[in-house]
This record gives C-alpha cells, sequence and structure tokens, in this order.
C-alpha cells in the first residue's frame, strides 16, 4: 500500500457535502496595531518594532492591516504617518486600513496622511448598534443614521475607501442593521464589517446573521459590498464563529498575533491558520500563500510562546514569535511590567473582600 496521507489517516472532517473547496477569495485583517494593543498584558511597541511587526504580517502574506487609531492624538498620528510610509518605502503589498470614529475630527487626520503618503487608507468608522451602546449613549436611531451618513460621506468624498462598522452587531436588532448599513452603502461604503465585540455569539448565531445579511444585500442590490467578520473570544468560540461567517459568505476576516486584545482577546489569526484549511480546504494555499507553505501545524501554541517558553520551529513559528517578543519588549528601566496594573488591581480587589468578610 502507498503510504501517503490519504491511506495513512480517515479524516472525519472533510465528510458531507457541505465541506468543499473555497471557490471565492477570502482575506485576512490584522488588528494586531490597534485592537490588539488594547490587550492589558502587553506594551505598546516603538516605532521601530511596529514597522518590523508590519513586515512580518505582509511576509506571512496577510492582505490588510489596521494600522491605529489617529484620531486618538499627536503620537497615534505620528505612528500611523510612519507605519504608512514603511509599506510606501519597503514597496509591501499589504494594505492599510485605520479605526475612526463616525466623526469628522477622527476621519480628517486619515485623509491627511493618506494625501500625505500618497496611498489610499481605509476608513473603519465604528458606531455602537446595539440596544444596551444607544442606552448608555443615549441614541436614537435617528441619529445613528446622520452620524453614519455624515461620516461616510465626508470621508468618501475626500477620496478615503470606507468600511462601516457596527461594534456589538451580534446584539443588534435586525432592523436597526438593516438601516444603518444601508445607509453607509448609499452615501458609499464599499464594505461593511459585523463584529462581535463581546464575544456574545455563538455559531449559530453567525450562521443566522450572516444570512441576514446576505440577503439585506441582496435586496437593496449591494452584491458587490463586501462583508467583514470581527470577532472576539469571550465564549472561546472566536475560530469556530471564524470559520462560519466565511462558509456563509463573509469576504474578510479579523484577527491579532497569538489574540490579544482587550479582555480575553480576539479572534487568534495563528490559530485560524491552523483550522482553515482543514474545515475549508484551499483557502488559505489560494489565499494567502505564505501563510499556508509555510504549515498551519508548525505554527507556535499561543500560550507557551507568549510566556517566551518553548514552540514548535519552523520559519512561521519564528515569525510570528518574533511578532509575540515584540509586543512583550521590555519597558523603559524603572517603568512598570506589563500586566503590574491588573495584578495591582486584583490584590486591592482581595484585599477589600478579605476586610468585608472580616466585618462581617
Amino acid at each position: 500500500m502507498e503510504l501517503d496521507e490519504k491511506h495513512m489517516l480517515y479524516d472525519w472532517n472533510t465528510l458531507g457535502a457541505d465541506v468543499k473547496p473555497l471557490r471565492r477569495r477570502v482575506e485576512f485583517d490584522d488588528e494586531t496595531l490597534r485592537d490588539g494593543l488594547q490587550n492589558p498584558s502587553v506594551v505598546d511597541p516603538h516605532i521601530e518594532d511596529k514597522k518590523r511587526i508590519l513586515h512580518l504580517m505582509n511576509d506571512l502574506g496577510i492582505q490588510a492591516a489596521d494600522i491605529g487609531l489617529p484620531g486618538a492624538g499627536p503620537r497615534a498620528v505620528e505612528d500611523v504617518i510612519a507605519l504608512a510610509q514603511e509599506i510606501v518605502d519597503a514597496k509591501l503589498a499589504i494594505r492599510p486600513n485605520c479605526a475612526a470614529r463616525t466623526h469628522k475630527n477622527d476621519i480628517t487626520p486619515i485623509l491627511e496622511i493618506s494625501s500625505k503618503v500618497g496611498i489610499p487608507i481605509e476608513a473603519c468608522t465604528f458606531l455602537g448598534s446595539s440596544p444596551i451602546r444607544q442606552y448608555v449613549e443615549n441614541w436614537d436611531i435617528d441619529r445613528m443614521l446622520r452620524l453614519t451618513e455624515e461620516a461616510v460621506d465626508f470621508a468618501v468624498k475626500g477620496g478615503l475607501p470606507v468600511m462601516m462598522v457596527t461594534e456589538d452587531t451580534t446584539r443588534a436588532h435586525p432592523e436597526d442593521l438593516r438601516r444603518i448599513y444601508t445607509t453607509a452603502i448609499n452615501f458609499g461604503a464599499k464594505r461593511i464589517c459585523l463584529a462581535d465585540t463581546v464575544g456574545h455569539v455563538t455559531p449559530y448565531g453567525v450562521k443566522h446573521l450572516m444570512r441576514f445579511i446576505k440577503e439585506m444585500l441582496r435586496e437593496i442590490g449591494a452584491q458587490d459590498v463586501r462583508v467583514d467578520w470581527h470577532g472576539h473570544r469571550d465564549r472561546g468560540l472566536a475560530i469556530i464563529n471564524s470559520l462560519v461567517a466565511i462558509e456563509e459568505g463573509a469576504d474578510r476576516i479579523h484577527g491579532t498575533a497569538f489574540g490579544i486584545g482587550e479582555r480575553c482577546g480576539n479572534a487568534p489569526t495563528g490559530e485560524a491558520g491552523r483550522v482553515l484549511p482543514v474545515r475549508l480546504p484551499g483557502v488559505l494555499s489560494a489565499h494567502c500563500p505564505q501563510l499556508h507553505d509555510r504549515g498551519p501545524g508548525r505554527l507556535p501554541d499561543r500560550d507557551r510562546s507568549a510566556r517566551g517558553g518553548h514552540h514548535q520551529g519552523g520559519e512561521e513559528g519564528t515569525r510570528m514569535a518574533g511578532r509575540s517578543g515584540l509586543l512583550r519588549r521590555a519597558r523603559q528601566p524603572g517603568g512598570p511590567r506589563p500586566g503590574d496594573r491588573n495584578r495591582a488591581h486584583e490584590r486591592r480587589i482581595e484585599r477589600d473582600l478579605l476586610a468585608h468578610q472580616a466585618r462581617s
């Protein structure tokens, strides 16, 4: 008997009419340098380290990267300019995008940086969409639609490609989503993003949400509008949710190195690289060939590599570990270690609980 993989292994993962090679293009958008840096246990790297991370993303074949939120202030503007300029100077293939609230003050810096550096930068304009977000912000749907219209119109007229992001999409009412996305598309948005902002949704919910969105796009004649999926892993479902989103028609999925991000983190790009070829044969080899060729099985284990321990080898492992090391780079002498604030906070909570129990 010939000793090839087909004869040595019986793969239950490939059974069923619903498992077949993907025939359309699926991309990755790396959020490490923006959403990922909200993780409390990583440092905001020096700009040279950020450039190195950007090169690693490009070497992995990742198609797009969020390079910051320049509306946050002068330091953010400086870093975004430097990263965008690095893409131009090094002739990187990766495409930049920037986060922005639905306000001209956040969009204007992106317009200025794009003009200064001379490359398109996608504006990812985001707006809370769920009832709880509307309650906290004291917004009604009319105000949300007005914010959407003004922001998208301003960005598009300035020459920026726009992706409309609804925060907390997975807990939003269908009719609100329909009205927000329709408004954004009518004013020129070419991409929309469904965000599982607090890691709430299950694969079952992803399937229903994606089918609702695809039908909505069909109804308004906007089938050419691209759909992104942005997942978090508060319930440990970020990878499977991303897979289901792709199966249901998502054009691009978001992730970060080792799944870093606020709270429990974002969908981990490396683990997606392990799983995608199993569930969706051909997705990496066709659309992210560098990541596929270096072998998804050689990606390092997140927990071990994040602690600086041993991890699986290979060029791919080295690249992914390099991103981890850059994000954990030593702090300034005498400064706090990453995570010190969290540990101090935990100690204060524990002390307060003990004091309360003693009084009781």
